[in-house]
């Protein structure tokens, strides 16, 4: 069930300091933010065992707990709510011990300025979205996953001659992969289209370089997922990006900077598939440190994700062969690492890469166009077959049929 607006933006703030109190709560206020404040720790414990809050702040030197005793407690009633520390006196190494044993999300230090300020209530709140998003879209999943573990096991019980153990082991990490990619392929078929591109250029690498058979699978199922982070991203705002990335405004870049850490969570969730998600979530950094979402620069960028990051934009690249090579080749030493430039261009001759799709309307239909996936009635009645190249009897056909029966599947051609 999605937050309610109320939920997303009641904000808590408790300081025994009046005047501090009040600062805080008229600046948020006039935000927009719903604020509830209070100057005493132990009136806000029994307020969070009953009332949810998106947001978190508190003050470090109070009477009766600290901030950070305070936020521990707050911790453990409301885990998803993000806690944001304001002190004038914490050392840093604490704060900083705090924050990465996931008691306090910031800290902020007075006197504190006010779009500061401002900014980082923002990111907090964006943060809290962020994970009830992930924690519903994980739901779904698991719910997806516990139908196919049925299926699962019926496989298991016809091959019982074999290593029971080790084959559910690989059945499960196997299946989820799929489940992951039909998911993919469910939501948004053109991405789906573009794994697969991309998973055979992994493939052609995983192959020939000086890889262990462990980094072989890793970088393969990290093709196959590393857009599953855009599932429940708007079709509109993914072609937006794709076509014209510098038309988005700061909103828009901010969902679409989030999706390598989203799918680093989402790809976690699977057994044995935590070092696909590293991959996952760096695979937009850029060699010079200029990439999202941590803006990790040459070596600390790990090298699977510099792999990556070659293979996708070369699948996105609208060029094709030598051009789209020699596009990558510019960008060597700055978006990609020059070796992994190298080894790519080494490798991708051995690639079998299926074509690009792309998704149209009915209303776009142009004759030559060649259909990626079957056209299918409502009743699942085949209309016109994958592989077609349509004519304008073909367009006309389906015209006609749409002003009966709407076609809801996505059409899909090669570019």
């Amino acid at each position: 069930m999605p937050d309610s607006p109320d939920e997303r933006n009641r904000i808590l703030i408790i300081d025994d300091e009046q005047i501090v109190l009040i600062a805080l709560s008229e600046t948020l206020k006039r935000e927009g933010y719903q604020v509830v404040a209070l100057a005493n720790p132990l009136d806000g414990l029994e307020l969070i065992k009953q009332q949810p809050f998106g947001v978190i702040l508190t003050d470090q030197q109070m009477p009766q707990l600290t901030g950070l005793e305070f936020l521990a407690h707050a911790k453990q009633h409301q885990p998803d709510a993000t806690r944001i520390l304001i002190t004038a006196v914490l050392s840093l190494s604490v704060a900083i011990d705090a924050i990465n044993k996931g008691e306090i999300y910031r800290f902020i230090v007075k006197p504190w300025l006010r779009e500061e300020l401002l900014v980082t209530i923002k990111n907090a709140v964006q943060r809290f979205e962020l994970i009830r998003s992930n924690a519903r879209l994980f739901d779904a999943t698991r719910k997806m996953n516990a139908e196919l573990s049925a299926q699962v096991t019926r496989i298991a019980e016809q091959n019982a001659q074999l290593d029971r153990l080790n084959q559910a082991l690989q059945q499960n990490l196997q299946r989820s992969i799929q489940l992951s990619v039909k998911t993919l392929e469910t939501f948004n078929p053109v991405l789906a289209s573009q794994a697969r591109r991309i998973f055979e250029l992994c493939k052609a690498m995983s192959s020939r370089l000086d890889l262990t058979e462990d980094e072989k699978q890793i970088l393969e199922i990290s093709a196959w997922l590393h857009d599953i982070g855009l599932v429940g991203t708007s079709r509109t705002l993914i072609r937006k990006w794709q076509s014209a990335p510098d038309t988005l405004d700061e909103a828009e870049r901010a969902i679409i900077e989030s999706h390598p850490a989203t799918g680093q969570a989402l790809a976690s969730f699977a057994h044995n598939l935590e070092a696909v998600g590293t991959v996952i979530r760096a695979h937009h950094e850029r060699f010079d440190g200029k990439g999202y979402p941590d803006q990790l620069a040459q070596e600390r960028i790990p090298w699977l994700a510099r792999l990556l990051a070659v293979a996708v934009t070369y699948a996105h690249c609208p060029a094709e062969g030598d051009v789209a090579i020699e596009i990558i080749r510019n960008g060597s030493g700055t978006a990609f690492d020059p070796e992994a430039v190298r080894a790519f261009a080494r490798c991708l001759p051995h690639a079998v890469v299926p074509r690009r799709q792309q998704e149209v309307l009915v209303s776009e239909l142009k004759p030559g166009m060649v259909l990626a996936s079957g056209i299918y009635t409502s009743n699942s009645v085949l209309i016109i077959p994958a592989g077609q190249a349509l004519s304008e009897p073909h367009i006309a056909k389906l015209r006609n049929h749409t002003q009966v029966n709407d076609i809801t599947q996505s059409l899909l051609v090669y570019c």
